[in-house]
């Protein structure tokens, strides 16, 4: 069931998450057939919030219009990372949970829903800018931060910004059908899927090592991404022992020389995907993957998408030839 849907926002509150839940669940579109919410805001922090954007939202309703709703979404905020939540406020949290309802956060409010502990012992994501303070700050949670959302039943957490309209199209899809999910998505103009996770959105420029003893080497593969490499002819680029070179490279890069290759390939490819109308067999092969199958293959383990979709996702609309 999915009939009543509240907001639960603090101060500093980042409007475009609140908006988010507002478009998914607060408009009333009954015009089109489609259900309608029993949506409210609710002030966790007395009746005038302030927003991170610098205006005021003012609500009528506080803590006790979250014991009648079936969801209670928090939205993203500043400082989430390292303030304290009041008592009643993660109170509130537990009781929807043990009463049946289910909790929703998105990027940052997931700290929120960890200060209550609802994210000990289930798997949950953030923004990937906050994964790994998320699992610092609750360490009993699992943490995934390659994902959109996660889906642990009472308990959803999604991604940064866009990803909660990923979350929020989910639940409607679980509660409503995915007709209604699909309807709702054309209306906000957004897909009703995404398909990858997080990591094909990560940046990860490609990497200038100043390591002492294999940093030549290190450049040296970078400018040979299309060869096939050998620890046996890396270690002899390095003059080293095969052995030696395996070690030396684990303590100053913290990988091994194929996780470290395997990257930079990725990286190439992705690079390429982005600024070139190269077609996939090209890309394979001047990346060192050899075919496209191989390219494509290795591109869905690291990010969660195919080459074709992370393409589409960004490259630049094609320029336009004029007619003949």
């Amino acid at each position: 069931m999915l009939k009543n849907v509240a907001a639960l926002l603090l101060d500093e509150v980042h409007p475009f998450e609140l908006g988010v839940l507002c478009e998914v669940f607060g408009l009333d579109r009954s015009d089109e057939g489609l259900p309608v919410h029993d949506f409210a805001v609710v002030s966790a922090e007395g009746p005038v919030l302030q927003t991170h954007a610098g205006f005021t939202i003012s609500t009528p309703h506080g803590l006790d219009r979250l014991e009648e709703a079936d969801l209670v979404a928090v939205p993203a905020g500043s400082h989430f990372m390292d303030r304290e939540y009041p008592e009643e406020v993660l109170d509130a949290l537990r009781r929807a949970v043990d009463r049946g309802a289910r909790v929703l956060s998105v990027c940052s409010g997931a700290y929120v829903l960890g200060a209550a502990g609802l994210l000990d012992g289930r798997r949950c994501t953030t923004h990937w800018r906050h994964s790994t303070e998320l699992a610092r700050r609750f360490p009993r949670a699992v943490v995934e931060p390659d994902v959109l959302y996660v889906d642990e039943g009472s308990v959803i957490t999604s991604a940064g910004t866009a990803a909660g309209i990923d979350a929020c199209l989910h639940l409607v899809r679980q509660a409503h059908g995915p007709d209604v999910a699909n309807a709702i998505a054309r209306r906000m103009v957004v897909p009703p899927h995404r398909d990858g996770g997080q990591a094909q959105y990560i940046k990860r420029p490609l990497p200038r090592s100043a390591c002492d003893t294999v940093g030549g080497t290190l450049a040296w593969m970078e400018r040979h991404l299309d060869r096939e490499m050998t620890v046996e002819q890396l270690a002899a680029q390095a003059h080293m022992s095969p052995r030696t070179f395996a070690r030396r490279f684990q303590q100053e890069t913290g990988t091994t020389p194929y996780r470290w290759l395997l990257r930079q390939r990725v990286l190439l490819a992705q690079h390429l995907l982005e600024t070139s109308d190269e077609t996939m067999d090209v890309i394979a092969s001047r990346t060192g993957f050899g075919n496209a199958a191989a390219l494509r293959h290795q591109f869905v383990k690291s990010l969660g998408t195919t080459p074709n979709s992370y393409r589409r996702t960004f490259r630049g609309p094609m320029p336009v030839s004029e007619a003949a």
